[in-house]
């Protein structure tokens, strides 16, 4: 799935590999911006820290002290619910931990002099239901206090512009989309093409350069259907124009007295209407004009009906062939391969006789009798064969490979002993 979308799982990568990193540049950014919210707020505890140093040793009296808290925007929270509750559940932002220590001057009334206690006061900033609160505190007595002009921060501005970059993207992303659509069409229309759909049409209207190159195959697709219509004209005429000769020169042949070149003659255009005949078959299969009717056969009756097409005897072919065995493809061309390998094993065969088995999926087509001389490549190719003085026009095997092409099998050989082995190997085989 992924290699028949391989540009849209590319830009889709792209836009998840930016929006990630764009994310994870903006996270990064908040919590810079928050860290430097909260230092820059904490640093008024050192003042909140030396009112109430002041207001512990008793420098200053109470209505004093809370004068300097209001000087300041700063409120005490004396309710003591509301103080527990905001201590329990509000977020610490940050804390003094060090703590700062004040020196606690008292006189004892049985001592004739002064002694100084040294207490340890720690400031710390807490968050609560959009309120900053100062909580300081020492060993013997703490203060909450409301900062009223201070508020937590709100990463407005920045997550403004996080989402303008993120519809940004998202519409650069779409676009992107829009554009590669005719993609996935001229995609299709190109299968269609080769599977033998000529009546497709690739031009796009448009001037960006998946437009221009639709047009360009509409337009090499018109030239070759052109030379494919020509083609076909050409062979058919031709064959046309040799039959009608044909039917007269059999018709001659019939008044001939002789008959031993009576014989002569009718072999002769007995050869010629099957060389035709062979021609018609070559164009139907590489021509991709006709559309092949593909169905499931029971192997069993392909090979009958290719035993009683090559017109030899039925002891001449051993068929270990399981009668459950079936498999999709046009009855027609598929019975005329096999009946081409059954004619050339026989033929070719000291002893007129082969067999036909099945292995793994592949059909093997054997015979006792000499290995080929040649690579299998050379006898696939048109009118080549090794005895020129055989009843054959060397286009069997060319035929055969044709036809497997386009059932999904390729044509093997192999030696096994003193037998030739013809082996149809279908394609998605893990043959090696």
């Amino acid at each position: 799935m992924i290699k028949n979308n391989a540009v849209l799982a590319t830009v889709a990568f792209a836009l998840v590999v930016t929006v990630s990193s764009v994310s994870y540049t903006f996270y990064q950014l908040y919590q810079v911006n928050r860290t430097k919210h909260i230092d820059n707020i904490f640093t008024k505890h050192s003042l909140i820290s030396q009112i109430y140093h002041t207001y512990i040793i008793k420098q200053i009296s109470e209505p004093m002290f809370e004068a300097n808290l209001a000087l300041y925007d700063l409120e005490e929270i004396s309710d003591e619910s509301v103080y527990e509750t905001i201590i329990r559940q509000g977020k610490i932002l940050k804390s003094d931990g060090n703590g700062d220590e004040v020196m606690e001057e008292y006189t004892l009334s049985d001592a004739p002099f002064e002694t100084h206690v040294a207490q340890q006061v720690i400031t710390s900033m807490i968050e609560y239901r959009g309120g900053i609160y100062f909580w300081v505190e020492s060993s013997r007595h703490s203060v909450l206090l409301l900062d009223q002009s201070i508020e937590p921060y709100h990463p407005v501005n920045l997550i403004s512009a996080y989402g303008t970059l993120m519809s940004i993207l998202m519409i650069s992303f779409a676009l992107i989309i829009y554009r590669l659509r005719p993609l996935r069409r001229l995609r299709k229309q190109i299968a269609r093409f080769g599977e033998g759909d000529m009546g497709v049409r690739f031009r796009i209207d448009g001037s960006d350069e998946i437009a221009l190159i639709a047009n360009e195959l509409d337009t090499t697709q018109n030239k070759i259907r052109s030379l494919i219509e020509s083609r076909t004209l050409f062979l058919r005429n031709i064959m046309h124009e040799l039959k009608t000769p044909i039917a007269k020169g059999r018709i001659v042949t019939t008044m001939l007295s002789d008959e031993k070149q009576q014989a002569r003659f009718e072999g002769i255009f007995e050869r010629l209407e099957s060389l035709i005949g062979e021609f018609a078959l070559i164009e139907e299969i590489t021509s991709g004009n006709q559309h092949h009717e593909k169905k499931e056969y029971r192997l069993v009756d392909i090979i009958d009906g290719a035993v009683d097409s090559a017109m030899v005897d039925y002891d001449a072919v051993t068929c270990n062939v399981d009668t459950s065995i079936k498999i999709e493809v046009d009855y027609r061309l598929f019975v005329t391969a096999v009946k081409n390998l059954i004619d050339n094993a026989i033929k070719y065969s000291p002893d007129k006789k082969m067999e036909i088995t099945v292995e793994g999926g592949e059909i093997l087509f054997s015979n006792f009798g000499e290995p080929l001389k040649n690579p299998l490549s050379y006898y696939i190719e048109p009118f080549t064969k090794d005895h020129p003085t055989k009843d054959s026009f060397g286009l069997g095997l060319y035929i055969v490979d044709a036809i497997l092409k386009e059932h999904g099998y390729v044509l093997a050989y192999e030696r096994r002993g003193d037998n030739n082995c013809f082996i149809f190997v279908p394609l998605k085989s893990k043959r090696k």
